[in-house]
């Protein structure tokens, strides 16, 4: 499914794979998140995905002119998850607005983990 919008010049449509990917650019310019993480834990093991692999950490679900946003993230070791998690859904919900003009109903943000840096 796709969001569309009409005016007096023709249609624009944009795609959910369009929309995922500018949630995950979005999402990994914020302090304290590491990347996006694959939607399925397996053994209790949540894999990082790499900068390629963006939208498949998110899920977006279009209905009546309004986006709601899943994110799937790690997050980095020492930082408070939920200030994390409260810039990451203002940062994907101003900027999905920006871009697109859509209404972002919600974002829903899954840590799956925490990544420990090494030094």
């Amino acid at each position: 499914m796709s969001s569309e919008m009409e005016n007096e010049l023709g249609k624009v449509v944009i795609s959910e794979e369009l929309l995922a990917n500018l949630a995950g650019v979005a999402a990994v310019e914020c302090y304290g998140l590491v990347g996006m993480a694959s939607r399925k834990v397996k053994d209790g093991i949540a894999e990082l995905l790499g900068r390629d692999n963006l939208s498949r950490g998110v899920e977006v679900k279009v209905g009546d002119d309004q986006l709601t946003i899943d994110l799937y993230i790690i997050v980095s070791y020492g930082t408070k998850i939920p200030e994390v998690a409260v810039n990451v859904m203002e940062k994907v919900k101003y900027t999905l607005e920006k871009l697109t003009g859509l209404t972002v109903a919600g974002v829903n943000v899954n840590v799956q983990g925490v990544r420990v840096t090494d030094k």
